[in-house]
């Protein structure tokens, strides 16, 4: 017989708790009726008391019936790939707590919070198999006796009657036939209702940001959108690096450091009293996690490097060298990476996050429009900018401050990128085209940090070579080619400067 998830072309009927099966005998067209025995099915959530994980999009839940009993995670926007699931120790307590691998992956949406049960559901089923011709299956009849529970403070509990038809191989008359016996049991057409019954009665209502963010178009309104959109990101990445994802610690650095930037570029708007350890906080977790994606990006890089080489230069097992080396680093890197996530600072700074939605810390200036307060508080960040990049391409500075100073103009490059950004929907096409003039002379100043970072690693990549008795000329080579190319770029940075820096770029700016 079926299991509790409903089947591609399946029909829901729902009607009072008390409503019986639907007689189903002499069918014409079906000659043989077989009854399964009766199951209880059970699917029991757990959440926090404040039900996050549900607010999170996250279903942690314990299914059961009278064979198997496992755990299941589904996580936000996930398919059935994304479902994971752990068998329930027969001996485990009841309630049984939350196995070490699925309370890893929720912590994030948890912090502090104790995962408890919180809400239940239990049917009651049987189900009639049709068979016809040749004992062919025609169709499957489930019939639930349906009752939900909430846990804890709030207590709710229904009770209902569903069944569910599953057409195999039935022809027209015959489901209209099996149809009409449902209705005429008591029930009507619905739709599968019963674990979403519960979701909707965790879910906690929609946070008060909507409410008190200002009025549609002002300079408040559009920044705390902005920052719902990325802190919404940060913790579906929190979730996707502790599971290992690929780019995940990237794509939250990046999220931490939008929400950074807006809350630095737009401080006028905001109480710098609340914002300011925010900012300290977002800082500390970049820094964080910068290791793992630093070790990611040079791997790569110099991976390619070498798979570039001909074989007349490439001396020795240079490659093995570099999966040895990059193994250790990026395993250490990890591990710092989940010891920060799971760090009281961090859950703090995560609280102190949605707090700030739900009570954004907004001034008087941030009920202007946002049409004209943005683009004048992001031209404070372009002056920024403007101030970083005549030191980076003053071609009088030593090599050595020309690289601080080039990484100096690249962060304040991102600030700016993350300001216009926030501006874009109350500016419009010239915020945009502003943007997309910056991106060439942006993308130099990231090879050109890549570089520096990967010259170190190379230096180093080299001495273990040369101290284990191997060649390290390889080496040598690739930080010889970044040299010269890091040289061109410094080159190049006063044109591409110039060309995205035209004052009709920065028209919108004031």
């Amino acid at each position: 017989m079926t299991d509790t998830t409903t089947r591609p072309g399946s029909r829901t009927y729902r009607g009072p708790a008390g409503a019986g099966s639907p007689r189903l005998a002499a069918l014409p067209g079906v000659h043989r009726e077989e009854i399964a025995p009766q199951r209880v099915l059970e699917v029991e959530r757990y959440d926090t008391d404040d039900h996050r994980l549900t607010a999170a999009g996250i279903a942690l839940a314990v299914h059961r019936d009278e064979e198997t009993a496992y755990w299941r995670l589904d996580l936000p926007d996930g398919g059935e790939n994304e479902r994971l699931r752990v068998p329930l120790a027969s001996e485990a307590p009841v309630p049984p707590p939350v196995p070490s691998e699925l309370a890893e992956l929720v912590r994030g949406a948890a912090r502090d919070r104790e995962v408890r049960p919180a809400g239940r559901v239990r049917r009651v089923r049987t189900g009639t198999a049709l068979y016809g011709d040749g004992d062919a299956l025609v169709a499957e009849v489930v019939h639930d006796h349906v009752t939900l529970a909430t846990l804890g403070a709030a207590t709710e509990v229904e009770s209902w009657t569903e069944v569910e038809l599953h057409p195999a191989g039935a022809d027209g008359p015959l489901l209209r036939e099996v149809e009409q016996r449902i209705i005429e049991s008591g029930l009507c057409p619905a739709v599968p209702s019963a674990e979403a019954e519960l979701e909707r009665l965790l879910r906690p209502a929609p946070p008060a940001r909507r409410r008190t963010a200002g009025r549609r178009g002002s300079a408040g309104a559009v920044l705390v959108e902005y920052l719902a959109t990325h802190l919404d990101r940060l913790a579906a990445e929190d979730l996707r690096v502790r599971r290992g994802g690929d780019d995940g610690v990237h794509q939250m650095r990046v999220a931490a450091r939008r929400i950074r930037s807006a809350l630095q570029a737009y401080r006028p708007l905001l109480d710098r009293e609340r914002t300011d350890p925010l900012v300290d906080g977002l800082r500390e977790l970049g820094r964080a996690l910068a290791p793992a994606r630093d070790a990611e990006v040079l791997h790569e890089r110099i991976a390619a490097g070498l798979a570039g080489l001909g074989p007349g230069v490439l001396l020795g097992p240079v490659q093995a060298q570099v999966t040895r080396h990059f193994a250790r680093v990026e395993a250490e890197a990890r591990a710092a990476v989940l010891t920060t996530l799971d760090s009281e600072p961090y859950a703090r700074l995560r609280t102190a996050l949605d707090d700030l939605l739900e009570r954004p810390p907004l001034t008087k200036r941030a009920a202007r429009p946002a049409r004209k307060e943005l683009p004048a508080l992001a031209a404070r960040a372009a002056r920024r900018m403007e101030r970083a990049v005549e030191v980076a391409i003053d071609p009088t500075r030593p090599a050595a401050e020309r690289d601080v100073a080039v990484h100096s103009a690249r962060k304040a490059g991102k600030r700016l990128r993350y300001a216009v950004e926030v501006a874009r929907p109350a500016v419009g096409k010239q915020a945009k085209r502003f943007a997309s003039e910056l991106k060439g002379f942006q993308k130099a100043l990231g090879e050109h940090q890549d570089i520096v970072v990967a010259r170190d690693a190379l230096r180093e990549l080299g001495a273990l070579a040369h101290s284990g008795g191997e060649n390290g000329f390889s080496f040598g080579l690739l930080h010889g080619r970044d040299t010269a190319r890091a040289e061109r770029i410094e080159e190049e940075l006063p044109r591409l400067w110039a060309a995205a820096w035209t004052r009709r770029n920065r028209r919108w700016l004031r």
